[in-house]
């Protein structure tokens, strides 16, 4: 398993409280590797821009 980049117990919260609902371990791990894609590609266009700080305009959510 890699590093868990969400904080588990704020997630298993969220889905609770606003969906009456129980959290997998499956769904903290596809999270994390999305949070993870995301700040590989914010990486990159940040590199891209010549910066070595990654800003919040580098970060792309489609479909929300």
């Amino acid at each position: 398993m890699a590093d868990v980049l969400v904080v588990t117990s704020k997630v298993k919260k969220l889905i609770k409280e606003k969906g009456e609902c129980n959290t997998s371990a499956e769904t903290i791990d596809v999270l994390s590797k999305a949070i993870e894609r995301l700040c590989l590609k914010g990486i990159e266009a940040a590199k891209a821009d010549g910066r070595k700080t990654v800003m919040a305009r580098d970060i792309v959510i489609e479909h929300i």
